[in-house]
Order: structure tokens, then sequence, then C-alpha cells
């Protein structure tokens, strides 16, 4: 990401975020002349302390100098998490990561991750790296939501083939709610790697491809690992319901683990059982 689409993303999170919050829900009166949602440029200047026109300009996407103090006032008054914190950090402060690899390289899965796969038996699975492309997943996963075997290794994206795949969007009952977590997690990437020209030109193709990742990607989330339960509905098991727990490995290649914990309570764990049993006789 060059200088100007780094200023231009902190420009795109400040605005979604402002929009956000609800004026009185920081003790300010909601006015009768209020033309868009959330705060104005002026209130967010008044709460973090600091001049409007220095926000604005802030806002604006200007290369102006910001300090980790005046930062830490925004994120205060923007009302940020601490991932939308370091995300802002890492955009307005350009800490990003400038990476050597010449080209987008696949990790290897080693084999003591593996044995975990495989051990998560009754568990969907799925490692990606952090241009969250799928480079291992377990049976568990190939049974319930796809056979990535099947699909060529250039297209095992997890955004594009939750966006692209017609049996991914029918399974996930709440299939917003669903992509939304893993853009989240793209999100927290986005900001790291911000030297990486990929990021800017697959959002590019995504925009350009699905509308509704634009007006999803918009939306501005941010998380390194969001705890959801998830519904699915299966063409063969039927309901499922699951409990996602996302899990950043350590190491040089940013791997992630999304495991699907059956719900305790439920029949999902059974069902996969059987799904799986009746798919290998």
């Amino acid at each position: 990401m060059n200088n100007h689409t780094r200023l231009a993303a902190l420009s795109d999170f400040l605005k979604s975020k402002r929009s956000k919050i609800q004026p009185e829900s920081v003790g300010l009166p909601v006015g009768i002349r209020r033309r868009t949602p959330g705060l104005r440029r002026e209130e967010v200047a008044q709460l973090a302390g600091v001049s409007t026109t220095w926000y604005t300009w802030l806002e604006q996407g200007r290369d102006i100098k910001v300090s980790s103090v005046v930062l830490d006032c925004i994120a205060t008054a923007l009302q940020l998490t601490n991932d939308e914190r370091k995300y802002l950090y890492d955009l307005a402060l350009d800490t990003h990561v400038i990476s050597t690899m010449k080209s987008v390289e696949q990790p290897k899965i080693s084999p003591s991750l593996e044995k975990i796969l495989k051990e998560l038996k009754y568990c969907p699975t799925v490692v990606t790296d952090r241009y969250c492309q799928i480079i291992g997943w377990n049976q568990a996963a190939a049974h319930v939501f796809l056979d990535f075997d099947q699909v060529p290794v250039e297209e095992r994206n997890l955004i594009r083939l939750v966006f692209k795949r017609k049996e991914l969007r029918s399974l996930a009952v709440n299939w917003e709610h669903f992509v939304k977590g893993f853009l989240a997690i793209f999100r927290v990437y986005y900001g790291q790697y911000a030297g990486e020209d990929w990021y800017k030109q697959f959002i590019e193709e995504m925009s350009e491809h699905h509308q509704e990742f634009q007006t999803l990607w918009l939306d501005s989330q941010v998380s390194t690992a969001p705890d959801v339960q998830i519904e699915l509905r299966h063409a063969k098991a039927r309901k499922m319901l699951f409990n996602l727990t996302s899990l950043q490995l350590q190491g040089d290649n940013d791997l992630r683990l999304s495991i699907y914990t059956p719900l305790e309570g439920s029949a999902t764990e059974e069902k996969l059982k059987n799904l799986m049993n009746k798919n290998s006789d």
C-alpha cells in the first residue's frame, strides 16, 4: 500500500467510526440539523481535545504528523476497541510491515500442524495465511464447507470463496454475519501489511465484482479473533451450530486457525459424525 492508499484507508476508517456514534451517547445534543448520521468532525475534535482543523486534516487523509498520545485521544473519542486502536495506529503512524517477498508464496503446513488438524476430528478447521489463502483444512471442514481439493489452488482464498460460491452463501443462515467475521480479520492484515500492493489490488477486484463486498468492507470492522456463534443449514445434516474460535499461530507466516466447535447441548457433533461416516462408506 503506497502512502496515498494508506492515508485514504485512514480517512475511510475515521469517517466510518464517526458515523456510528450517536451524539446522545457521549453527552452531546442531538440537534435538528444533522444531515448525516453520527458525530460531526468538530464534535470528535472537541471530545478528543484537539483542534477542529487538525482533526479535519487527519480525516481528510492529509500527510500530517501525529503522535501516539493524540491518537489515543482520537481513539477514545471514537470509542474504538483495542483491535481498532491498533489498526488506527498502523495507518496513522505508518508502522506497516514491508514484505521482502517478491511474490505471494504459499506457506507449508508443518507435520505438527497436520497432526493438530487430524486431532480436531469433529471440529471443522481451516488454516489460512495473511492473505486469507486457505492452505490447510481437515476432513470435517471438507464435509461441512467445501472439498477444497476440488478448488484450484489459486482460487482458494477464503474471502473470495464466501462471496463467489453459492453453496457457501446458502450454508450460513446469517451469511452477512458470517462474512463480517472474516472481513474483520482481513482488515487487521490490511493495516499491518500496508507495504504490499496485493491488498489494494485484491480489494479493488472484489469491490468491482461483488457489490456486497464493497458495502461490508466500508463497515470497517476490525478484530484479530472474533469469537462468534455460527448457525449453518447443511444440505444433508440440516441445522448445525458451531462456535467459531480464531487462533493466530506464532511464526513468520501469520497462519491462523479457524476452528468450528460443535455447540454443547446441540446435536451438531452427532450429525457431523454421521455425515462423515456415511461419506467414508
